[in-house]
């Protein structure tokens, strides 16, 4: 289980990554993973509330959340 120092260190990373080379954030994480070697499924482990939101609103703006929909209780 990764500290809250190191979601805050791989957070920072990956906003360099996005501010630097003008990707998305998905994309950041990738290169990231590629560059230095780290696994995703350990990438997967670092990502905090902030960064997990930055990410969602990417996906919800690609369509590729599905769609909620509210249903009445029976």
């Amino acid at each position: 289980m990764p500290t809250k120092e190191e979601m805050k260190k791989f957070s920072v990373e990956i906003d360099r990554f996005v501010s630097e080379r003008n990707i998305n954030h998905l994309e950041a994480i990738v290169e990231y993973c590629a560059e230095t070697g780290l696994e995703t499924e350990v990438a997967a482990t670092l990502i905090n509330s902030n960064l997990k939101s930055k990410i969602e609103l990417l996906a919800s703006d690609l369509n590729m959340l599905k769609v909620k929909k509210s249903r009445l209780p029976i």
